[in-house]
């Protein structure tokens, strides 16, 4: 299969920095999507620890003797401990953190490592599926019964998350895997989308098969902005096309702001 990937971060229309971070090799098999949180820039210096540990810890873990889950669950602790370590030595840094969704691929399979309420989402025969778990109080709410999901993004506390990278020093992080398939439209984003757009206009979007996947991320982060983009908004979307060309691929860190 053939990888064909973009990714874009925005600004929004109401933030006056970018404190989100992303990556996007399909050489290396890593998509992820970081959404930064703290005062005084601290947030963006988060997000982009983030990003660039979980690319150096996944590029010298690529052997085939480590097991992919492994690996993600590795840079993800790196990362928590770094940024951690950061905010620890300096004052304006205090209590620092970062969400992070990591997407990696071997053989047939995909394989998600996940904190916080950044989310990955699998589109396959015109179904949209979250594959991540919002780690937050309003999705408590909506696995209690008390919330319906299309409330969470309404909700005066929906910015609570319950677990995040670098504000401890240890993480518990969600694993997931599964099949690949050719067709598979895979998305990462940070909460700056689905808070404005909703699953029904993100899986209508990501089904468009005639546009490449660079017009598909920007219809989603135009998308937001029309909505209001009160947030930093940030995509990455990673479609498996059939054939055996090499991956066409700009193998470069995003850190945007």
């Amino acid at each position: 299969m053939h990888i064909e990937h973009s990714s874009r971060s925005d600004q929004g229309k109401v933030r006056t920095s970018n404190e989100d971070s992303c990556a996007a090799s399909a050489k290396n098999r890593l998509f992820l999507v970081a959404d930064g949180m703290g005062g005084h820039a601290a947030g963006e210096v988060a997000s982009q620890i983030a990003a660039s540990t979980v690319e150096e810890v996944v590029a010298s873990h690529g052997g085939p003797e480590w097991k992919p889950e492994d690996v993600l669950r590795l840079a993800a602790e790196e990362a928590n401990s770094r940024i951690y370590e950061a905010a620890r030595i300096k004052r304006e840094f205090a209590g620092m953190g970062s969400t992070l969704t990591i997407l990696s691929f071997r053989d047939n399979h995909y394989y998600i490592a996940h904190v916080g309420d950044s989310r990955a989402y699998l589109l396959r025969d015109g179904v949209l599926d979250q594959l991540t778990r919002d780690h937050s109080l309003v999705w408590h709410l909506l696995e209690s019964g008390v919330l319906r999901k299309d409330e969470l993004s309404s909700h005066p506390q929906k910015n609570l998350i319950t677990r995040s990278i670098g504000p401890h020093p240890s993480v518990e992080i969600d694993l997931e895997r599964g099949e690949a398939r050719e067709g598979d439209v895979f998305l990462l984003c940070s909460d700056g989308l689905t808070d404005v757009v909703s699953d029904e206009d993100i899986r209508r979007i990501l089904s468009d098969a005639s546009k490449p996947s660079q017009d598909i991320g920007d219809m989603l982060v135009n998308t937001a902005n029309q909505n209001g983009g009160p947030d930093n908004v940030t995509v990455v979307v990673v479609r498996l096309a059939p054939g055996d060309a090499e991956d066409s691929d700009t193998d470069k860190f995003r850190a945007l702001s």
